[in-house]
């Protein structure tokens, strides 16, 4: 038997690629996922061991406020100069030195714009000199405060050359520096990870990054001749005390690769995800694969059980050719993997000057969950097609016919509890226990409940589309063929509704999202003007606050309130606070009930925020900034968030402790009678010195916030792309299988006359059919499943519904044109048949 069911699978070479192709692509995703994170984490662990290589000992403050890669940029705590001597005393330290490096120093090029970052930091720091890795390639290092030194990427992404002229950006308003050197790294590098640096005496670096003389970020120590650096660290630990951090270079290294690797974590569960998606479809694919193959063996199946075979041995038999199947494509797929994990790590280093990526290899992990996935999808797809064939009565050899096929009673129940299951499952996730593994899991039972009732809508559907096309014999040929087997057309139809239904839903959440929030922004804030920026890095871009002075002494101006945002400790419990100049103005902008100024000792905070603490007016709580002491406040007021930006307002003098001490935004409301067109030219006038940052009318800001929705939106369609793939080869693949099954019947219909055209016609209209079938369900499943979600979270300010009708008839076009181009290879088999042979064929 096992003989037997080889010498078949072997004898059908484009059956086995056909079936195997889906787990193929879905392993490639998986393994791809798991090669680009190992590779890059192996990549930051070089970085990082590297960039400290030439440290011993380290020496920080423990943050005020710890904040982790995932949550916002960690903001350093300065340490006073004096204990760069308390640390040089302690045995075993050769030299301790105080340095500044901290980011925010933003390079203004030579076209006068800010040098972009969208991923590493833009350094500043002081000049120590250069090391056995630094190198000073033109000119000198900074001597005077005026002066400035950068590295080779900065020098090449800024266009600026030794003895210009050169503005930077830092925490205090554009300054211009003269460049007097810039450096590189050794074996020719021109920065490290893409890392931008620019190098100030250290007085300078003081006051434009920490905004405080006599402090430092860190203290690097040389351990002595023969001293052992984790020795002089405890050393050093035990002298300073449990409020500073002393690691070694090995150690520091560690720390910051497991903090990327974190991210990467992250970013890996997402691909991780798409992968499983694409899984699913690739699911019905192998279902309707063998379904197809048992009903085309259906004569050999039963001569096999003539001869003697049980239906143990013939379940065997398909599970055993789909286990070999799966074997092969998750070998296939493992190897397509590595090939993506070193095309995207690639692409990720030719995008980070300076940023050498580690040879690829492939983890056990990628290696492991290849083979498991391959294998596991293809046998539990081939389950019920091999139970089935073990349910052929040997008489069925003598047979010319395939087996009928089976009412759709059982699955339509079948699918109708499972749906309700999967709607009640969602249900309780999005309004009762707000559980994402509920949602995710009742998305999933959904979906499989839709493809069971699928056979059962196919009918009347596929029948109405089908009449588009009813105008020509091949057209209603076509549409007869396509509503003949209904299971076979719905798990075609299913596994495209799968990807649409996801891209379709993801769309309506997101674009709710974007129309509730606009539509939010525009009803509540009544400031005509806003001054901000785009951020391109980390941080986001701040400008000069004397700008929102002079604003304020433009006429037709009737109130101008600057917004600084940061993350403290309230109560010992991290918060996103916000902070203003003026609470009574920035009402007043915003147009929101008016609230007093605060105080320096006071703050506002919403009523949603109250309520949840337990607050009130004249409540008191403690307050500890990024930088500096804690601090007791008093609740000053409260107010509506919904009608002033951020939940927790602070005075304008916590400003001074915030990671950054420049406003991120500011709010012009305009007097009665004056308008954009006069006061915007002049306003924009004010930060024409802030490349980063320029003065936008309200509409135009708002759609710049909202903006990122649409990245969102293509980001999710692209990487659903690959499961709609799968669902595009299935489509070929049905219809190449159907071919092969119906070699008779278009013999015949090619004998009485149907013409080659015709007959690629008739093969065209069963793709289209299917297609469009597929797609349709796709809509109206991801629109109704996306107007769930967002009814759930109308209490979070999704208010707004919108179905995308203009990418749902897309995806309707498409589908018709996956549909045409899915029929090429299939219709030109069905057209080159040998009438003859196709009339004799068994």
């Amino acid at each position: 038997m096992l003989r037997a069911t080889l010498k078949s699978l072997l004898s059908r070479k484009l059956r086995l690629v056909l079936s195997g192709l889906a787990v193929v692509l879905g392993v490639m995703f998986v393994a791809g996922a798991f090669v680009t994170t190992d590779t890059l984490g192996r990549t930051f662990d070089n970085l990082f061991a590297e960039g400290y290589s030439q440290v011993d000992v380290a020496v920080t403050a423990k943050p005020k406020v710890a904040v982790d890669e995932l949550e916002g940029e960690q903001i350093l705590t300065p340490l006073p100069a004096a204990l760069v001597d308390r640390v040089a005393k302690v045995d075993g330290v050769a030299k301790a030195t105080g340095v500044i490096s901290d980011d925010g120093a933003r390079v203004i090029g030579s076209d006068g714009k800010v040098v972009t970052s969208y991923g590493p930091p833009r350094i500043g720091m002081n000049w120590v000199g250069t090391d056995d890795l630094m190198e000073l390639r033109e000119g000198r290092g900074p001597a005077k405060d005026d002066e400035i030194a950068v590295n080779a990427a900065v020098a090449k992404a800024a266009g600026i050359k030794v003895g210009d002229r050169v503005g930077v950006l830092t925490q205090l308003p554009k300054q211009t520096f003269t460049l007097v050197g810039v450096w590189g790294y050794t074996n020719d590098r021109d920065s490290i990870g893409g890392v931008q640096e620019v190098a100030f005496t250290t007085a300078q670096a003081q006051r434009s990054m920490l905004g405080a003389p006599g402090m430092f970020t860190q203290i690097v120590v040389d351990a002595g001749k023969g001293q052992d650096p984790s020795h002089v660290r405890d050393r050093v630990a035990t002298a300073l005390g449990a409020d500073y951090e002393v690691k070694t270079g090995e150690q520091l290294a560690e720390d910051s690769s497991a903090q990327f690797k974190e991210a990467l974590g992250f970013f890996n569960n997402i691909l991780l995800g798409f992968a499983g998606v694409a899984l699913f479809v690739g699911t019905f694919l192998i279902l309707n694969t063998f379904s197809i193959i048992v009903a085309q063996r259906t004569r050999e199946l039963a001569l096999m059980r003539a001869l003697g075979a049980g239906r143990r041995q013939v379940i065997s038999s398909v599970l055993v050719e789909a286990l070999t199947i799966g074997l092969v494509a998750a070998v296939l797929g493992l190897a397509a993997g590595v090939g993506v994990g070193w095309l995207l790590v690639t692409l990720f280093g030719s995008m980070s000057d300076g940023l050498e990526p580690a040879a690829v290899a492939v983890p056990m992990a990628a290696v492991v969950s290849s083979l498991i996935i391959g294998v596991v999808v293809t046998v539990v797809a081939a389950v019920l097609p091999a139970i089935r064939a073990s349910r052929i009565s040997p008489i069925a050899a003598m047979q010319d016919v395939a087996t009928p096929d089976r009412p759709l009673t059982r699955v339509t129940v079948a699918g109708a509890v499972i749906g309700a299951v999967g709607a009640a499952m969602l249900g309780v996730g999005l309004y009762g226990a707000d559980s994402l593994w509920l949602i995710l899991g009742g998305v999933l039972v959904t979906f499989i409940g839709v493809a069971l009732l699928t056979p059962l809508i196919s009918k009347p559907v596929v029948a109405g589309l089908g009449r588009l096309f009813s105008w020509s014999v091949p057209g209603r040929l076509g549409r007869l063929n396509s509503g003949r087997n209904p299971r076979r057309t719905a798990i075609t139809a299913a596994a495209l509704m799968v990807g649409i239904a996801l891209v379709t839903g993801v769309t309506v959440v997101i674009g709710s999202a974007k129309q509730s929030l606009a539509a939010q922004a525009e009803t509540t804030m009544k400031a005509e003007i806003v001054i901000g920026g785009d951020q391109n890095g980390p941080r986001p871009p701040v400008f000069d606050q004397a700008v929102l002075a002079e604003t304020a002494k433009i006429p037709g101006v009737r109130a101008v309130a600057g917004v600084w945002n940061e993350q403290v400790l309230i109560d010992g419990e991290r918060e996103y606070v916000t902070a203003t100049d003026n609470l009574a103005t920035l009402a007043e902008a915003y147009g929101a009930p008016a609230l007093p100024a605060l105080k320096p000792d006071q703050i506002a905070v919403g009523t949603e925020q109250a309520t949840e603490h337990g607050w009130a007016v004249g409540t008191a709580v403690r307050v500890q900034m990024p930088r500096g002491e804690e601090h007791r406040y008093t609740i000053a007021a409260t107010y509506d968030e919904d009608r002033v930006p951020g939940s927790i307002m602070l005075p304008l003098a916590a400003t001074k402790e915030f990671g950054l001490t420049q406003p991120i935004f500011g709010y012009v409301r305009l007097a009665d009678g004056a308008t954009v067109d006069q006061v915007l030219p002049q306003v924009k006038a004010l930060v024409a010195d802030s490349p980063e940052v320029t003065a936008t009318d309200r509409s135009s800001f708002i759609n710049q916030q909202v903006g990122d929705f649409d990245t969102l939106i293509t980001m999710v369609q692209v990487l659903l792309g690959l499961a709609i793939l799968i669902a595009v080869l299935g489509v070929i693949n049905t219809l190449a299988l159907s071919v092969l099954e119906r070699t008779r019947e278009l013999g015949l219909l090619r004998a009485v006359g149907l013409g080659r055209a015709q007959t690629m016609r008739m093969v065209t209209v069963e793709a289209v059919v299917i297609s469009v079938f597929g797609a349709l369900l796709g809509v109206v499943v991801g629109a109704g499943m996306g107007a769930a979600v967002v009814q759930a979270l109308k209490n979070d300010g999704i208010t707004d519904l919108v179905l995308p009708w203009g990418q749902m008839g897309l995806y309707l076009g498409l589908a018709a044109v996956v549909g045409v181009l899915a029929a090429v290879l299939p219709s030109i088999k069905a057209a080159r048949l040998n009438v003859l042979a196709a009339i004799a064929h068994d």
